[in-house]
């Protein structure tokens, strides 16, 4: 499945770039009002592509409109350029949602990607020691997170075999 950022943009921010849209051809959680959920994007978006996403909806909001308050530029001549700078750049609601959603992602798919590394770490002769260090974590901790992914992500014939090559838990 592959998500594509299409137009047209709509010109409120510079650099505007369009939004999401999704396999089925349009934006679901916006055209329909459903709820934007992180299972919805889990599928939609490989761990590179809604990283990027997150960094760009992330790095477009400046924080610092004020609650409860909309910019109808009515102040502003449309044609000067200059009204642009007076306009910070904030995330509409869809988008603020698509943030959290995206962020709950990264997190998931990043957090899986910890059992093909610890395997890999593994195999060529690193310590639970040095697994532990690179997780930030006790050797006791980072045991406990591959066994509990092992039983979660693996089939059993494949985890079998990757509870031995983890070893006994190590003592504390």
């Amino acid at each position: 499945p592959q998500t594509v950022v299409t137009g047209p943009a709509s010109g409120r921010y510079p650099g505007d770039i369009g939004h999401v849209v999704f396999r089925g051809g349009l934006n679901r959680a916006k055209a329909s009002g459903m709820h934007l959920t992180p299972e919805d994007l889990e599928a939609e978006f490989s761990l590179p592509t809604a990283a990027t996403r997150l960094d760009f909806l992330s790095r477009r909001d400046d924080g610092t409109s004020t609650l409860n308050s909309v910019h109808d530029g009515a102040d502003a001549d449309a044609d000067d350029w200059r009204a642009l700078s007076a306009v910070g750049t904030t995330l509409d609601v869809h988008e603020a949602l698509e943030l959290l959603a995206l962020g709950e992602v990264v997190s998931r798919k990043a957090h899986d990607s910890q059992l093909v590394g610890i395997r890999a770490a593994l195999r060529n002769g690193a310590s639970w020691e040095q697994i532990a260090a690179a997780l930030g974590v006790t050797q006791e901790q980072a045991w406990d997170g591959f066994a509990e992914s092992i039983n979660t992500q693996l089939e059993p014939g494949t985890a079998e075999a990757v509870r031995q090559l983890a070893g006994s838990r190590p003592a504390s």
